[in-house]
């Protein structure tokens, strides 16, 4: 599963938000607001088995990671 979340900022903050998924999240540097986004997903997609792979769309740059990355 991929999904996609659109990250970019708000002028104080990074925000994410899921597109097709009630995922939102923020961070204070885009590195935190990357670590917020895989405990976010993960938390959204908990019942799953495999953890599914994230697809970021942002001003800063666009990029593939694995939420199972961050997963403990």
């Amino acid at each position: 599963m991929l999904v996609k979340i659109e990250t970019y900022n708000d002028g104080e903050y990074w925000c994410a938000r899921g597109i097709g998924h009630a995922i939102f999240t923020q961070g204070k540097t885009y590195e935190s607001l990357l670590e917020h986004i895989r405990e976010a997903v993960n938390l959204h997609f908990d019942d799953r088995k495999e953890a599914p792979e994230v697809l970021l769309i942002s001003e800063l740059k666009s990029s593939r990671a694995t939420a199972a990355a961050g997963k403990r």
